[in-house]
């Protein structure tokens, strides 16, 4: 392990890995747990399969290290590889993408939901099951952007380099998403 890179960021990390490819290590210490949740939100993958999934994800950030354009957040490239691997994966396994929400989704449903009174109505794991299940009948653009800005705390600019789609898309992704989450919700309020 390389002296002194606690205090490095991702990016000086990078610019060192450049120079000497034994700073990578430092990336893959820091990315496998955040890689590794992301990868676990996303899908229904066993741990064989989050390994491989892994793997891969380091193996392609280690061939194209040289390619990072620096005016990114690492970040942001790196789960853009990410994206792209769960997509093949999905691809190869003939899976339909899939969210699976830990012990943490219902802090974070609280920032989905702005009507406070409907959080309140549901027990938790009845929330927490029903919010799983209507999250993916959500359209994968919407359950895609929900989980990047609210499970991995990605900034919309962010969102946008790993989608690669404008700023403004994002926003609106997110509003719409967040009106069908809400409207899932009523509705089942209201037939139970």
């Amino acid at each position: 392990m390389p002296p002194n890179t606690d205090d490095f960021t991702d990016e000086a990390l990078v610019i060192e890995c450049k120079k000497d490819q034994k700073h990578f290590a430092v990336l893959v210490e820091r990315y496998v747990p955040k890689l590794t949740k992301y990868i676990k939100r996303r899908s229904l993958a066993t741990s064989d399969d989050i390994d491989d999934l892994l793997q891969n994800i380091f193996i392609k950030v280690y061939r194209n290290i040289n390619e990072y354009d620096t005016s990114l957040l690492f970040s942001s490239w790196i789960y853009r590889i990410a994206h792209n691997e769960m997509i093949d994966w999905y691809r190869r396994e003939k899976r339909r993408a899939t969210l699976s929400l830990d012990d943490e989704a219902q802090d974070i449903v609280s920032k989905l939901i702005t009507e406070e009174d409907m959080t309140a109505r549901f027990s938790h794991d009845e929330q927490k099951q029903y919010i799983i299940k209507t999250l993916n009948t959500l359209g994968e653009k919407y359950k895609e952007i929900l989980l990047l800005r609210f499970f991995e705390e990605k900034s919309y600019e962010e969102i946008a380099d790993i989608l690669k789609i404008p700023s403004g898309t994002v926003a609106v992704r997110i509003n719409r998403a967040k009106k069908q989450l809400q409207q899932a919700l009523k509705d089942y309020e209201t037939n139970n």
